[in-house]
């Protein structure tokens, strides 16, 4: 077994594209052995801002070499009447590189077939090589690609050198105007090289020491926690990690090196959230906080080198975060002199999406829903009726920062600064708290709001904009989604189920729809509100299977109703430990048996079916067995959904399910009495409708 190492020398990457190469490098890379028959003890990627290199630590000298059967001409066309090879039996053996004499007839369920074996693979790994990166390197994506020179070659950025090495011996392969060899390149400041590299064994140790380049990413992003975490330490503080920015700064550099950084603390006046974005955004620094949770005077960056005058580095960046705090020093000084009205009226000329309006439009009916939205759960969430209006009003001041001076700005701030102007106003926490939260979750991993007017306001605003669009007939098609209209329905389930709010999914779109006046829609709205529906199940289904719940299980509970999403929860939870049950799939048939006979012979009963039975017109001791069993569970049933146990209520199928087997094995529900018949169907009907609200049993395939 021998070592192989590939380096792909760049100019700097982009911070976004480096994981994501090294990845597809990985993959692409395992996968050209595997098609190449070469066996390997895995292929293992790292990447840097310059560098994307694969290591492959055993890797076999020659191909694995295999027989193979494989099929030519049929025998009636390869052989003549005097049984000699045609032209096309001649041929077959040629093309296969084999002897006519070892040509053997093959019986296939096509017919009899001519057939020859030959070993495939075999060859040298080393003449293998080439085709496979030249493939990896030319499968590498990126968002835009660029030319350089007059090469018609295209990159992620212009690629400078290749090493290819297998043990001591170059891989020799040509990209455009580079020939790979062993000939690396370092850190632009501490180590440029070139340098060479003996065999594949020495170049990490090449890279380190010589290069002075830190090739595995996950090294890098340590070092720079764990230098950051002393620095902080020494100073009595911690460092406020942001993981999306640790990693965007661990592919910015090659050698990390944290510094701490002091800055004046007269900007300490501003709000936290003001101050991180300015450090985080610009300067792709972190802040450092104090034992009482407040920010500290301090702030970590990530040099990509060892300075020779850290004193002269450390007063650049203090000038230029200086700067930027100035700025937002006087954004907020500005935004605090500006009343929300202003902002409002500002907002009638800020478009929100074509025909829907302005972004003051949209406000007014954020407002109407979160003030429907607090009636509804006025009493299953103590809400105060004082309190109504509230909630009312951080949906009519949920948008009102986006002319702020300091959103216009930054602008992943917006929610934010509204609520801490809203709250620094005095217009109350239930305010401040609902603009604050209004964006989360913002994603399928990031948390829902904490505060209930947080919920109602993401709530108001997401279905707002998923009426309008389906309206307009904007539905996502494929990955197609510009309005993000996915992230809009998972974040009104989610906020439902999380905060176990009451309220009734379909209800709520109609509100949502009839905030609307004097839009021009582009097809009927009942028609809208069905393809809302179905695009939220769609969207329950995903979640859920997701969470690896099986998928007929969630069809079953999603099929039975999902308007109420909060008890689609607990009752998707319980079908799927009823599922478990060893007596699942019987009971399964027994009730799809039951809603069958109601599918199909309904419509043979004379009259619609109403659920109401008569005992006087029972016949058969089963049938009054089962007629008495289901009125008997009557009022455990309907106690039970009350109160929402539905594993209680999968319990009560089981007490059911004997006396519903005795009734089908025993009693002609189709007899010649037309009002037996009736009965009889009306009996079932009762039955059905009782665990139609539970699942649609038909959706469970047994």
């Amino acid at each position: 077994m021998a070592e192989f190492i590939l380096e792909i020398g760049t100019e700097e990457m982009p911070a976004r594209f480096v994981p994501k190469l090294a990845a597809e490098l990985e993959e692409a890379f395992a996968k050209g052995l595997a098609e190449s028959m070469v066996e390997n003890g895995g292929v293992k990627c790292y990447a840097t801002p310059r560098r994307i290199t694969a290591h492959v630590p055993s890797l076999a000298l020659t191909q694995r070499a295999e027989e193979e059967t494989v099929t030519g001409p049929p025998v009636r066309i390869a052989f003549d009447d005097a049984g000699n090879l045609t032209k096309a039996g001649q041929g077959f053996a040629k093309t296969q590189g084999v002897d006519e004499s070892a040509l053997f007839k093959m019986e296939t369920g096509k017919g009899e077939y001519l057939a020859a074996k030959k070993t495939v693979g075999g060859g040298k790994t080393v003449d293998i090589l080439p085709s496979v990166c030249i493939k990896c390197i030319e499968s590498l994506s990126f968002p835009k690609k660029m030319h350089w020179g007059n090469y018609d070659f295209a990159f992620g950025r212009p690629v400078r050198w290749l090493v290819a090495l297998l043990d001591d011996e170059v891989v020799e392969f040509t990209v455009e105007n580079l020939t790979s060899g062993r000939e690396t390149r370092g850190h632009r400041v501490m180590g440029p090289g070139p340098f060479t590299i003996g065999s594949a064994c020495n170049y990490f140790s090449v890279v380190r020491d010589q290069c002075k380049v830190v090739i595995d990413p996950e090294e890098r992003k340590k070092t720079i926690v764990d230098e950051g975490n002393r620095l902080a330490g020494e100073l009595g503080g911690a460092i406020v990690w942001n993981e999306g920015l640790l990693d965007e700064v661990a592919n910015l550099v090659e050698y990390p090196k944290p510094l701490i950084g002091d800055i004046d603390p007269r900007y300490l006046e501003l709000p936290r959230e003001v101050l991180l974005t300015s450090m985080q955004s610009h300067q792709k620094s972190f802040g450092v906080e104090g034992a009482d949770g407040n920010l500290m005077p301090h702030f970590l960056t990530t040099l990509n080198l060892e300075p020779s005058a850290v004193a002269l580095v450390k007063k650049g960046w203090e000038r230029v975060l200086k700067a930027r705090l100035e700025d937002a020093r006087f954004f907020w000084e500005a935004d605090c002199k500006v009343e929300f009205e202003t902002w409002l009226d500002k907002l009638e000329n800020v478009v929100f999406l074509g025909p829907l309006g302005s972004v003051g439009d949209k406000s007014r009916r954020i407002e109407t829903l979160c003030a429907k939205l607090a009636e509804t759960l006025g009493e299953s969430k103590s809400i105060l009726p004082g309190e109504i209006e509230k909630y009312a009003l951080a949906g009519r001041l949920a948008k009102a920062d986006l002319v702020s001076e300091m959103v216009i700005e930054f602008d992943s701030l917006q929610g934010k600064m509204g609520g801490i102007y809203a709250e620094r106003a005095g217009k109350g926490e239930i305010v401040s708290k609902g603009i604050y939260e209004q964006y989360l979750p913002a994603g399928p991993d990031t948390p829902v709001p904490s505060s209930l007017s947080g919920a109602l306001v993401s709530m108001a605003d997401k279905a707002d904009t998923m009426a309008g669009c389906f309206g307009l007939g904007k539905v996502p098609t494929g990955a197609n989604d510009p309005y993000a209209l996915r992230r809009c329905a998972l974040g009104i389930a989610r906020i439902i189920m999380e905060h176990e709010l009451d309220v009734d999914l379909e209800t709520f779109l109609k509100w949502a729809q009839g905030a609307y006046s004097g839009v021009k829609w582009k097809g009927d709205q009942a028609e809208s509100l069905d393809k809302l529906m179905e695009f939220f199940a769609q969207r329950l289904r995903a979640l859920f299977t997701g969470q690896g719940i099986d998928t007929r299980v969630v069809d079953a509970a999603i099929g039975a109703g999902f308007s109420d999403i909060r008890t689609l929860k607990a009752r998707l939870a319980a079908l799927a430990v009823f599922s478990k049950r060893g007596d699942f799939e019987q009971s399964v048939l027994t009730f799809k048996r039951a809603a069958n006979i109601i599918r199909k012979q309904g419509d043979e009963a004379g009259e619609p079916l109403t659920g109401a039975v008569d005992p006087e017109l029972f016949e058969d001791e089963h049938e009054i067995a089962f007629g008495t069993k289901l009125e008997e569970l009557g009022p455990r049933f309907d106690d039970l959904w009350e109160n929402g146990d539905f594993d209680g209520l999968f319990g009560l199928l089981g007490e059911l399910r004997p006396a519903v087997d005795g009734f089908f094995d025993n009693v002609m529900v189709m007899c010649e009495a037309a009002d037996v018949r009736l009965n009889r169907l009306n009996l079932l009907k009762a039955l059905v409708d009782r665990l139609g609200r539970l699942a649609d049993f038909n959706a469970l395939q047994v």
